[in-house]
C-alpha cells in the first residue's frame, strides 16, 4: 500500500468512492437499513409500486345529486364527449386490470387511445401508460417499451412511464437506455425514491463491470509513477528484492572485483535489473528479470519475485500469478521470499474481491515466517477492509512487537481503532484514538502517513483547521506526494467551500504527478457536482486509463456513465440536478 494512501473499507476520504455522480448528495451505496426500510415499506403498501394503472375503476356520472328518476326515457343521458367515451373505456380497463385479466384491460386501453382527441395529450399518454402496466404484467417487454415511448412523448416528465420503461429496458438488457431513464427519473423525484435509486446503482455497476472486463484485458500496460512506485516498496521492511545491493549478491568470480557498480555493469539479469531499481529506471526491470529466470540463474527466486512485482505495479496481475505461484511452491527457497510471494498474491486476491484465498495466503505466511513483520502489518490493512478491526489492531500490535520502529504500523492501528471509536459513535474512544495519533507523530515527526491518517480522524471531527496543518506537515515531508494535495484539496471544499483553492489544489497534484488516478477522480466528480459535465467525462476517463486495478477501473466507468447518462437527459429532456 503507498505509504500517504490511507486504507478504508469503500474507497478514500473527502468525495468518497461510494458518492452517485448524478446529483450532489445522491448516495450510489445504499446502507442495509435503508434497504430493509424500503422493503418493509413495499410490503406494506404493495398497491404503490407504480404498477397500477392510473383513474378510477368507475365511470364518474355526468349528472348530480345521485337520485333516480322515476322515467328514464323522459330525461335521457346527454351524448358523451370523445374524451368522456375514452375515459369510460380506461375505467372498464382498470376494473379488467384489478381483475387480473390484462388481456382484456389492454382491449380497453387500446380502445380509449382511439377515442381519445389527440389534443389531449396528458389523458392520452395516461392510457398509454396504463396499456404499458397491462403489459408488464404479461410480460411483453417490447411493448411495454413502446407505450412508455408514446407515453413520455406526449408527456416528457411522466415518472411513471419513465420509470416502467427503465424496468423494461432492464428486462431486455439495454442497459444504457436504462441508465437514461432511471436517471431522469431520479432528477424528477429529487433522489428520494429507494426504488429508482437502487435500479440506477445496480445498472451503473453493470454496466462499469461490464466496460472495465473489456477494457482491462486489453490495456496497454503502464508504470505508475516513481513517487508510487517508492511509496508501495516503503510498505515493506522484510522485503529482501527492495533491499540495496549487497555483496553476498555477487558471483564468486566477482568477489575480488572492487564496487558494486563494477560488478553489476558487467552482468545482467537480476543484479541488472537491481541496479535499475536504484537508479529508477524502473520500465526495464521485467526484461532483466525474464533474462534470469530463462537462463535459470542463480537469483531465478528473487528474479520472479521481483518481476511479479513489477507486473502488480502495472496492473498485469494475470502474469504475475504464476511467477508468485512458483516462487511459494520454492520450499528449499529464502523463507522471507516466499513469504513476500504470499503477501503479495494475498493483496492481489484482495484487490479481485476474493477475500477468502487472500486471508489464506496471509496466514500460511504467518505459519512459515511467524517473525516477518511485514506479515501483521499487510494482514492488519486486510482486517480492515473486511471491517474486522479487533483482528486488525491484533495484527499491527504483532507488527510493532517486531518492528518497534514501524511508524507505519503504529498510525495505521491509530487509524483502525479510530474507525473502531467513530463508527460505534464511542466519545470515550474517539478521544482516546486521536490522543493515540498525537503520540505517533510526536515520536515519529517525519513519518507522513502518520500525519495524513490524523488530518483524516480531525476531519470527521470537523476539526478543519489542525487538519489543514497536518496536511502542510505531509506535504513538507513528502512534496512530490500527489493524493496529499488531493486530500488538502477536498478539505478547502469541506471547511471554507473554497472551490477555487479546492481545484487549484487538485490540479497542483495532476501537476506532480500526471499518473495520480485518485486526482483525476476527484476532479471528475467535483465536475459533475459543478454541472460541467462534459470535462467531468474527460477526467474519469483519463482516471480509466489509469486504473491499477478490474475493480477500480469499473469503479470509475460506473461514474462515467452516470456523468454521461446525465448529459442525455439534459438534451432530451431539458432536466438538471442541483449544482454547487
Amino acid at each position: 500500500m503507498a505509504a500517504s494512501k490511507p486504507v478504508e473499507p469503500q474507497g478514500g476520504p473527502g468525495i468518497p468512492h461510494w458518492k452517485l455522480a448524478l446529483a450532489v448528495g445522491a448516495p450510489l451505496l445504499l446502507g442495509a437499513g435503508a434497504v430493509y426500510l424500503w422493503s418493509r415499506h413495499r410490503s406494506n403498501k404493495k398497491d404503490s409500486q407504480r404498477r397500477t394503472p392510473e383513474g378510477r375503476a368507475s365511470p364518474v356520472p355526468s349528472g348530480g345529486g345521485g337520485g333516480s328518476t322515476a322515467n328514464p326515457e323522459a330525461n335521457p343521458p346527454p351524448e358523451m364527449s370523445p374524451l368522456e367515451k375514452a375515459q369510460a373505456a380506461k375505467n372498464k380497463g382498470n376494473k379488467y386490470f384489478k381483475a387480473g385479466k390484462y388481456d382484456q384491460a389492454i382491449q380497453c386501453y387500446t380502445e380509449a387511445i382511439s377515442l381519445c382527441p389527440p389534443e389531449k395529450k396528458v389523458d392520452l399518454s395516461t392510457f398509454y401508460q396504463n396499456r404499458a402496466a397491462a403489459h408488464e404484467q404479461l410480460q411483453t417487454w417490447k411493448e411495454v417499451v413502446q407505450d412508455c415511448t408514446k407515453a413520455v412523448e406526449l408527456n416528457p416528465k411522466y415518472v411513471k412511464a419513465l420509470f416502467r420503461r427503465a424496468k423494461a429496458h432492464e428486462r431486455l438488457d439495454n442497459k444504457k437506455e436504462c441508465l437514461e431513464d432511471v436517471t431522469a427519473v431520479c432528477i424528477l423525484e429529487g433522489f428520494q425514491n429507494q426504488a429508482s435509486m437502487l435500479l440506477a446503482d445496480k445498472v451503473l455497476k453493470l454496466l462499469g463491470k461490464e466496460k472495465a472486463k473489456d477494457k482491462y484485458k486489453n490495456r496497454e500496460p503502464l508504470m505508475p509513477s516513481p513517487q508510487f512506485i517508492k511509496s508501495y516498496f516503503s510498505s515493506f521492511t522484510d522485503d529482501i528484492i527492495s533491499q540495496p545491493l549487497h555483496k553476498g549478491e555477487k558471483s564468486d568470480e566477482d568477489k575480488d572485483k572492487e564496487g558494486e557498480q563494477a560488478v553489476v555493469k558487467e552482468k545482467f539479469g537480476y543484479l541488472k535489473a537491481k541496479q535499475y531499481m536504484e537508479e529508477e529506471n524502473y520500465d526495464k526491470i521485467i526484461s532483466e528479470c525474464t533474462k534470469e529466470v530463462e537462463a535459470k540463474g542463480k537469483y531465478i527466486a528473487e528474479a520472479l519475485i521481483l518481476r511479479a512485482t513489477f507486473f502488480l505495479l502495472i496492473g498485469n496481475s494475470a502474469s504475475a500469478k504464476p511467477d508468485l505461484d512458483q516462487v511459494i511452491s520454492m520450499e528449499d527457497s529464502n523463507v522471507k521470499l516466499r513469504a513476500n510471494a504470499l503477501i503479495k498474491r494475498g493483496s492481489m486476491y484482495m484487490q479481485q474481491q476474493q477475500p477468502m484465498l487472500s486471508t489464506q495466503d496471509f496466514n500460511m505466511a504467518a505459519d512459515i515466517d511467524p517473525q516477518n513483520a511485514d506479515v501483521y502489518h499487510h494482514r492488519g490493512q486486510l482486517k480492515i477492509l473486511l471491517d474486522q478491526v479487533e483482528e486488525a489492531v491484533a495484527d499491527f500490535d504483532e507488527c510493532i512487537r517486531l518492528r518497534p520502529d514501524s511508524a507505519l504500523a503504529q498510525a495505521q492501528k491509530c487509524f483502525a481503532l479510530y474507525r473502531k471509536a467513530y463508527t460505534g459513535s464511542n466519545p470515550l474512544q474517539i478521544k482516546s484514538s486521536m490522543k493515540g495519533f498525537e503520540d505517533v507523530i510526536k515520536k515519529f515527526p517525519k513519518c507522513a502517513e502518520g500525519y495524513a491518517l490524523y488530518a483524516q480522524a480531525l476531519t470527521d471531527q470537523q476539526q478543519f483547521g489542525k487538519a489543514d496543518e497536518m496536511y502542510d506537515q505531509c506535504i513538507e515531508l513528502e512534496p512530490d506526494n500527489a493524493t496529499t494535495y488531493v486530500h488538502k484539496g477536498l478539505l478547502q471544499l469541506q471547511w471554507k467551500q473554497d472551490l477555487d483553492k479546492g481545484l487549484e489544489l487538485i490540479g497542483k497534484a495532476i501537476e506532480i504527478d500526471n499518473k495520480c488516478d485518485f486526482a483525476y477522480e476527484t476532479m471528475g466528480t467535483i465536475e459533475v457536482q459543478r454541472g460541467n459535465l462534459d470535462k467531468a467525462i474527460d477526467m474519469f476517463n483519463k482516471a480509466i486509463n489509469l486504473a491499477k486495478s478490474e475493480m477500480e477501473m469499473a469503479h470509475l466507468y460506473s461514474l462515467c456513465d452516470a456523468a454521461y447518462a446525465q448529459t442525455e437527459v439534459a438534451r432530451k429532456y431539458g432536466l438538471k440536478p442541483p449544482t454547487l
